[in-house]
């Protein structure tokens, strides 16, 4: 994190010495309790990530703190009338300070990235090494999260870099916002000036905390990277600084605030789940118990109860062993996330055991330790000129500016070098995903695809089309055209395909699994005299559940409910011929896939308007024994088959079609069931008749899509009578 000591104080030969101000190094009460505060934090973020899987509330302790430091040390300045306040200095300061071990870190993951991941990864690297170094990387995270065909690529070595983006858009921001008060302010109000920036950093935090309670509530895997969102953990902290001076406690109440405050941030990650629960108001309980352990020691060397001495729990942390691991913390952070994923990638497990975790906090200790030594701290510091002492310029200050020039420029061509290679490898991809274009007129002679399995084609030896970095682009036309409901929003949108003049109308209804037939009913509609239209959403079936949750992650996902009670009273109304969606999901426990109950109602509502459903059985979902999902295209650009890419047809496909125990209860359902066009007898391959069937986990590409338009059309044909 960002969260490095201060500078300490230059000397100053015979020049007189200023004023210390309190909580400065110069005063004596400079709070290296605070640094040690950022060493158990690190601690408990590196821990947790690589042990436990889980939040430990340490990132949340950063972010107060981060605003602590900064906020308060900006308040300072802008309260000093005798100081100039010049913004441009402080940017470059903090240029000085973020930058430098970021692009070593990025570097370094360049490096393994190319090394360790399949190039299908490389270019979610190149977008992520981007946003880092525009501290805009949470806002790509949270485009990742809403992105529902996206969400194979949430976990990134690079992941972890969103509180660095909203620490620096905060620092831009309060920057901003403080300078402007005191340029307009300072000289009318004077020292006054302090109680306007707690009124106002009060309510940017009130502010901020209602919208974080609002979002999480809404759509929480995107409110988890929201800058603003994220910001009162921010202001809170430097509200605190412009508080301390007026805080007033006897020793033994500083004593207990410090000690359950500490307790609070040691415990928190075990006993709430972060990834679910923040930014909302459990959050409270890590940044809450970070701002009482700044207030337990604040001001102590004007207080006469405490006699200028530190709480018990503060010395501790104050003592050497936390404050250098509070000085690295920033490194540490930086490091510690990439080495465990790209750890984790080349091993192919799903966690980290006791040796080998405790492998990669060592080595990510020690390169924190070697980047602050020898890149922070030459970089964060600028070299004082040349002084002359007698007309002689003193020789080792010449000496000590010529290696931070070099390591400057070293690491200024490192950036430079990262951010080329990023927008070359990202036009590299566009340039062969244009070339996708033709997939809708390969051969059928020569990409059989489906037809391979169903009619027993020959396959000519072609490469593999769409290849592994076209398969991303590789889906139905309603999602370039925005016909599908995003997981943000919950209106219906109906767009038109097929023969859109056609009186019969096939209504495409649920979710991106219902949506993946279109290209195949699009071209059967064009055909056969009739129109599809669409009412989709991501990630969103056609349910009756009250809760239900994102397929794949659990997530909750209240939306697909809302859109659910939109959805469903449009569709009896408009009264299609036909309603085709899904009819049954994957076992989330077992081998095998199931019709879930909550399917049952959406059927009988459908029987009760006398509208027949034609009940598709979903898409087998590429999972490993661990049950998580896959890319068949991030399996064969490793160096994967058709074959070992793929998996056993039992383990994703129950022996008859779930469906078939309900029509007897429910006639108006049509079975349809392609699974023989996707797997064969024993085992589902990942290629077939040279085309790439998926284009993700779990939804098939629209170029094997269109090679099982045949099959499809004599399944509708028997179901509907019209052809």
């Amino acid at each position: 994190m960002t969260l490095a000591p201060s500078r300490p104080a230059a000397r100053t030969g015979s020049a007189p010495a200023a004023k210390p101000r309190s909580g400065t190094r110069d005063s004596g009460f400079y709070r290296h309790d605070l640094d040690g505060l950022r060493g158990v934090a690190i601690a408990l973020v590196a821990v947790f990530h690589v042990w436990f899987g889980r939040v430990s509330g340490g990132v949340d302790v950063f972010l107060a703190l981060s605003g602590f430091f900064f906020g308060g040390r900006l308040l300072r300045a802008a309260l000093d009338t005798s100081t100039v306040l010049r913004p441009v200095p402080e940017v470059v300061r903090l240029v000085r300070r973020l930058l430098p071990a970021l692009i070593v870190v990025l570097a370094a993951g360049a490096v393994l990235t190319i090394l360790i991941q399949p190039e299908t990864r490389w270019e979610t690297f190149a977008d992520q090494s981007l946003a880092s170094l525009g501290y805009y990387q949470n806002w790509e995270l949270a485009s990742t999260a809403s992105d529902y065909l996206r969400a194979g690529e949430t976990v990134s070595p690079l992941q972890h870099i969103w509180s660095m983006s909203v620490q620096g858009q905060f620092y831009i921001a309060l920057l901003a916002i403080i300078f402007a008060f005191a340029y307009l302010l300072r000289r009318p109000l004077g020292r006054h000036l302090r109680w306007v920036f707690i009124v106002v950093l009060t309510a940017l935090t009130v502010a901020s905390f209602v919208y974080a309670i609002i979002a999480h509530n809404t759509d929480q895997a995107v409110a988890y990277y929201n800058s603003f969102a994220r910001a009162w953990e921010l202001t809170l902290g430097a509200l605190i600084g412009a508080l301390v001076p007026y805080v007033r406690w006897p020793m033994w109440v500083r004593t207990v605030v410090a000690t359950v405050s500490l307790l609070a941030i040691l415990l928190c990650g075990w006993f709430i789940d972060g990834v679910n629960e923040f930014p909302g108001p459990w959050t409270l309980v890590p940044v809450g118990a970070t701002v009482l352990f700044i207030l337990s020691a604040a001001n102590r060397a004007a207080d006469p109860h405490t006699g200028g001495k530190l709480p018990l729990p503060n010395r501790l942390l104050a003592s050497k062993p936390f404050v250098a691991l509070g000085s690295m913390a920033y490194s540490l952070y930086l490091w510690h996330w990439p080495l465990l994923i790209f750890w984790l990638a080349y091993s192919g497990r799903d966690h980290a055991g006791f040796l080998d975790g405790a492998i990669v906090l060592l080595v990510s200790g020690v390169l924190a330790w070697l980047t602050t030594r020898y890149v922070e701290t030459p970089l964060r510091y600028k070299a004082p000129a040349p002084r002359q002492v007698n007309e002689v310029v003193v020789p080792w200050r010449t000496r000590m500016r010529r290696p931070t020039i070099v390591l400057g420029s070293i690491v200024t061509l490192l950036g430079v070098t990262l951010t080329a290679t990023s927008f070359t490898w990202r036009e590299h991809v566009t340039v062969e995903r244009a070339s996708g274009k033709e997939l809708s007129g390969l051969s059928a002679r020569d990409y059989p695809g489906a037809r391979a399995l169903i009619n027993n084609a020959k396959v000519p030896k072609l490469p593999m089309r769409p290849t592994v970095l076209e398969a991303k682009d590789d889906v139905p036309e309603s999602t370039h055209a925005g016909c599908i409901s995003d997981f943000s929003n919950v209106d219906v949108i109906n767009c038109t395909y097929g023969n859109k003049d056609a009186q019969r109308t096939i209504a495409l209804a649920g979710g991106s699994h219902a949506e993946h037939w279109l290209t195949a009913l699009d071209l059967l509609g064009r055909m056969h005299d009739f129109k599809v239209v669409t009412y989709l959403k991501m990630g969103c079936p056609l349910t009756t559940e009250q809760k239900p949750l994102v397929m794949g992650d659990n997530r909750p996902y209240p939306k697909c409910r809302e859109w659910n009670e939109k959805v469903m009273p449009k569709l009896l109304a408009d009264k299609p011929d036909y309603v085709f969606t899904t009819s049954t999901r994957p076992w989330n426990i077992k081998p095998g896939d199931v019709m879930p109950g909550f399917y049952v109602g959406i059927w009988q509502e459908f029987l009760d308007a006398g509208i027949d459903v034609l009940a598709m059985r979903d898409t087998p979902w590429l999972v490993r024994s661990n049950n998580k999902p896959f890319f068949p295209a991030d399996c064969l650009a490793d160096g994967g088959d058709a074959v070992s890419c793929g998996v056993k047809r039992a383990a994703v496909l129950s022996d008859d079609n779930p469906t078939l125990a309900f029509v007897k209860r429910f006639p108006n359902l049509k079975p349809l069931d392609m699974s023989d066009a996707v797997c064969r007898p024993d085992f589902c391959r990942v290629v077939e008749g040279n085309v790439l069937m998926y284009h993700d986990s779990h939804h098939l590409s629209a170029t094997y899509m269109r090679t099982m338009t045949n099959e499809l059309g004599r399944q509708l044909a028997a179901a509907t009578g019209w052809w």
